[in-house]
């Protein structure tokens, strides 16, 4: 009885950990960014609230690593952060998302442009970056959230010297709410930006008032600024040189694509071309650019000139909170403290988002590769394991904001590279000279970004590469255990296959499955010929079956079937597929649902080392085809009596 119970127990978990599996496995790769809830569109303005939440949350610690990365610079340093997100990033996301209107983003451009495994081996390297960005978010944001809190005067004698307990608390309550079930996220991430925005809007004007009222400020920095540099072109050449160390500021445009089909668009919208969702699309990706760009200038101006430069660096008050340590210098506790919790809150909810995208990418891909088990697709699980992720960055990075700054900035601007990357060849393609000149300008000045900031913080592309091994290694595993599983979407037969198909209905369904060669009338009557002979098999009621292979690093794709008559005599049904033994199961298995009666396929063995075949199989769909193809039947017909007869010969 105790037995029973602890079963029933354990099918209920592992039901509610896949649920929504089998919904997703049968309508393929689908956004689980917000659990499987359904929508019908939002105002654009609403959805930029929800990319906001990662964008602008960043103003909780980008003007103190700013201010630590330049000094007295930061404000000059920031401009030119703010000229190449204006002049850069954002005429290149707006592009991706006239090309990619669907939340693919530019790994989808990038992804057309090659084939076979070399493509697939390159969107996984640009996954293992996109996790670095997303992961990271998640435990720089619980970080910081953190800082907020354990600095804040009420809480600091409390929490003094438990920022990694309240980090991990932080990012356990994320996936907690995930397992739960994450609704509504558009409404709280509008309630939370508008909140955060208006608070921030206060601590400027409070900072500019001060700056303002108190002229030697302005007059002390501006002669520190030029005994330290000299004159404006040195500091302007020591900014360019600071600058990747701000890439921080440039987050959230991928995450800006990423929920494009969220935004409502036009009612005369089509899935093909929805022009009204891509314009308002690129309302969001500006609106947000510019709203982010006036907070960047007007915090990194005040925060430099009003906060004491030793309050930045670790332990200081200001590290990681320097517009917190405004708003309680200048605006008292209460206030500070407001502020404080809508900090970690909107900082909180920025992981939330970048968990979402990372539920709304890896299955995107990864299962369509072959490349990740089946409970892969269902949200529960996967939020189990980038959570386990997290706490063992949290753990590396020791919970602090500065030393995660570079593995962050080196996802940004790898995507943002990327990005440029792809809409530079997508002009070149479509014949547009001036915009292909400037997007191969932006994509010159982003790599220049990437490989500095790669060299100044190699740890940024040490916690990447870990990420892209992992990822390579596990589906490349995963890619084996799934080797034998039939992966055929669908089978379509044209009129002809049809009509051969129902003419053998009636009596014994007996295949041929030859590799085409030079397809003669002397290659199919050999063939013939040699069938008859290894099998003893009489007369020549045979149709013949050929799969050519297309693309062997596919997983998943339907199957169509068309019939002809070579040579006045021989009937063939030819099939193009990624596997030539799945191809030859799947349609196997179709015609016996179709006919009600079992066919058998006939082979001859192929010559080679066995070892050397199967890997000839796992890489290019090809090699010993009859066991595998037996394999392939056995494990997707466990009943042998109803299962496709295998002869080889």
């Amino acid at each position: 009885m105790a037995t029973t119970e602890h079963q029933t127990a354990a099918g209920r978990l592992r039901a509610w950990m896949l649920q929504g599996l089998a919904e997703m496995n049968n309508k393929g790769d689908r956004s689980t960014a917000t659990a499987g809830a359904a929508h019908h569109g939002q105002p654009w303005y609403r959805v930029m609230c929800l990319t906001g939440v990662d964008y602008f949350s960043t103003l909780g610690y980008q003007p103190g690593i700013a201010a630590l990365a330049a000094g007295l610079l930061s404000p000059v340093a920031t401009i030119v952060l703010v000229l190449v997100t204006l002049a850069g990033a954002l005429p290149v996301y707006r592009r991706v998302a006239e090309e990619s209107p669907h939340g693919a983003g530019s790994i989808a451009m990038l992804e057309r442009l090659l084939s076979f495994w070399k493509g697939k081996l390159f969107v996984l390297t640009l996954l293992g970056f996109a996790a670095t960005d997303f992961l990271i978010t998640i435990t720089l944001s619980a970080a910081d959230a953190s800082t907020h809190l354990v600095e804040n005067p009420h809480l600091t004698g409390a929490l003094h010297g438990r920022q990694m307990t309240v980090t991990l608390i932080l990012v356990a309550l994320l996936g907690a709410v995930f397992l739960k079930g994450f609704l509504e996220a558009v409404g709280v991430a509008t309630a939370l930006v508008g909140l955060y925005l208006t608070l921030n809007v206060v601590v400027v004007c409070v900072g500019i008032w001060h700056v303002v009222t108190a002229e030697h400020v302005v007059a002390d920095w501006a002669g520190a600024l030029t005994a330290e540099h000299g004159n404006g072109f040195a500091m302007v050449g020591v900014a360019l040189v600071v600058f990747p160390k701000l890439a921080l500021g440039l987050s959230g445009f991928e995450t800006g694509v990423a929920v494009m089909p969220l935004v409502e668009g036009d009612a005369d919208d089509t899935e093909e071309r929805p022009t009204g969702r891509i314009r308002d699309a690129r309302k969001l990706l500006t609106t947000a650019a510019l709203i982010m760009s006036v907070f960047l200038i007007t915090t990194s101006f005040i925060t430099t000139l009003l906060v004491p430069a030793a309050e930045f660096q670790p332990g200081g008050q200001a590290n990681g909170r320097a517009l917190a340590y405004l708003a309680h210098t200048y605006l008292g506790g209460a206030f500070g403290t407001v502020y404080d919790v809508s900090t970690i809150a909107i900082l909180w909810f920025a992981g939330a988002s970048a968990m979402a995208g990372l539920l709304n990418l890896m299955p995107r891909y990864l299962p369509r590769y072959g490349m990740a088990p089946h409970w892969a697709r269902a949200v529960r699980p996967m939020v189990i394991v980038f959570i386990l992720i997290a706490f063992l960055v949290t753990w590396i990075f020791d919970a602090n904001v500065d030393a995660q700054g570079g593995a962050y900035a080196t996802g940004v601007l790898v995507l943002i590279s990327s990005a440029a990357i792809a809409v530079t060849i997508a002009a070149r393609k479509a014949g547009q000279r001036n915009w292909t000149i400037g997007f191969a300008t932006i994509a010159a000045v982003f790599l220049y970004t990437t490989v500095v900031n790669v060299i100044e913080r190699p740890d940024g592309v040490k916690i990447g590469a870990c990420f892209i091994a992992g990822i390579i290694l596990v589906s490349l595993l995963s890619r084996l255990a799934r080797a034998f599983e039939l992966r055929v979407t669908s089978v379509t037969l044209d009129p002809m296959a049809q009509r051969f198909i129902r003419d053998m209905a009636s009596r014994k369904i007996r295949f041929i499955a030859n590799e085409p060669d030079q397809r003669d009338r002397a290659e199919y009557r050999e063939k013939l010929d040699q069938i008859r002979t290894d099998h003893d098999i009489p007369g020549e009621d045979f149709v013949f079956v050929e799969v050519t292979v297309v693309d062997p690093s596919e997983f998943e794709s339907g199957l169509t079937v068309r019939g002809e008559v070579l040579h006045d005599r021989y009937r063939v049904l030819t099939l193009e597929s990624s596997s030539i033994s799945n191809a030859l199961a799947a349609f196997l298995l179709h015609v016996r649902d179709e006919t009600g009666r079992t066919p058998h396929i006939y082979f001859e063995w192929t010559e080679g080392n066995p070892l050397a075949n199967f890997l000839r199989f796992f890489l290019f769909g090809q090699g010993e085809v009859a066991p595998v193809t037996r394999e392939v039947l056995r494990e997707a017909e466990p009943d042998r009596r109803a299962r496709p007869r295998v002869h080889t010969g």
